[in-house]
């Protein structure tokens, strides 16, 4: 049973995405929360596999809220998805560096909202290879040289190259097209880089590949 914290300040939206996870045979709702604040708090109550958390909210914005909640090791294992309004929200650049696996536009269908519920759990990002590109971008824009990739030591060759690849957005098949390997030796290189590195997520992985320079802008094309 997969359990989810909602916190949103909105009544009607929790009320919404309630009836739509509860309804599923799989999901279950732990627990709810109005501001960031009471979101963190219940977290450590209640260990959640993961919590759809709004970026704007009283108290304690998401972002802040997402902060204390991946920088804490005993909350290791929850995954956080931030909503957003928009998906351009000026705000999904940092909620990717506050620890968030990804991020769900509010309006986003009902089935695929369960599927990125499910697919963030099983350890997968949020991160269309679109998004990616322009998080790299924003990268590009508000970094400054990299640091040394001695970071990179642990990877094998073939674990860098991946890593690479997953950088510049590309999903698990469209790596096993380029590198003609399995998708599941590709899955497989992904998530070796990824416990080397100490990611939570793929989406920590594009942060890093990019912070050690192994990811540069010129490669967005």
């Amino acid at each position: 049973m997969i359990r989810v914290l909602l916190a949103d300040d909105q009544l009607l939206v929790r009320a919404g995405f309630r009836a739509l996870l509860d309804a599923q045979p799989d999901i279950e709702v732990a627990g709810e929360a109005a501001d960031g604040r009471e979101a963190v708090r219940l977290v450590r109550a209640l260990r959640p596999d993961t919590v759809l958390m709004d970026i704007r909210m009283p108290v304690l914005d998401g972002l802040a809220a997402t902060r204390r909640i991946t920088e804490d090791p005993a909350l290791s294992e929850v995954r956080v998805v931030m909503l957003t309004t928009f998906e351009l929200d000026e705000y999904v650049f940092e909620a990717i560096r506050s620890g968030a696996s990804g991020f769900l536009v509010k309006d986003t269908e009902p089935e695929e909202l369960l599927r990125a519920v499910r697919a963030v759990v099983a350890g997968d990002a949020l991160l269309s290879p679109g998004v990616t590109r322009r998080l790299i971008a924003e990268f590009a824009a508000r970094s400054k040289e990299p640091a040394a990739a001695t970071v990179l030591d642990a990877l094998t060759e073939r674990e860098r190259e991946v890593m690479a690849l997953v950088g510049i957005g590309l999903s698990n098949e469209e790596i096993a097209r380029r590198l003609v390997v399995s998708p599941l030796t590709a899955k497989t290189h992904v998530s070796r880089a990824m416990v080397k590195l100490g990611a939570r997520d793929r989406a920590q992985l594009v942060v890093l590949a990019y912070e050690s320079g192994l990811v540069r802008p010129g490669w967005l094309g």
